[in-house]
């Protein structure tokens, strides 16, 4: 199967399969550290990318409390929710509209069980 991953480059920051899975991952858990771990990604890497994308878009992504006797947590916000709503309709755009060349592409492959002849001349 092929898969496109885009990777969205503005001037001064970056949108990606990660960060939009991570993204996914705290709107599903409610939890920055959960989703990290469930991409086995540490803590800090977690914050780490979380704080790049509040500090890149004019409103926050990801909204968070601290921890403490109640627990901590996190969600997306309403921009958050738009910007990743955003990110898969351009990928889901781009894989529609490059099908045709991807599946050309994909035809020229060597099969994965056929042997490599290109050192053999």
């Amino acid at each position: 199967m092929t898969v496109l991953r885009l990777r969205i480059l503005f001037d001064e920051a970056m949108l990606g399969p990660g960060k939009a899975e991570l993204l996914e991952r705290i709107g599903q858990t409610g939890s920055i550290s959960a989703a990290g771990r469930q991409m086995n990604m540490s803590y800090k890497r977690a914050w780490m990318l979380v704080e790049e994308m509040n500090r890149a878009f004019r409103d926050p992504l990801v909204s968070s409390t601290r921890g403490g006797p109640g627990g901590g947590g996190a969600e997306l916000t309403e921009a958050g929710k738009r910007v990743l709503g955003l990110y898969h309709r351009i990928v889901e755009t781009a894989t529609m509209a490059s099908a045709e060349s991807l599946a050309s592409l994909e035809a020229m492959l060597r099969p994965a069980d056929a042997p490599d002849m290109s050192a053999e001349k």
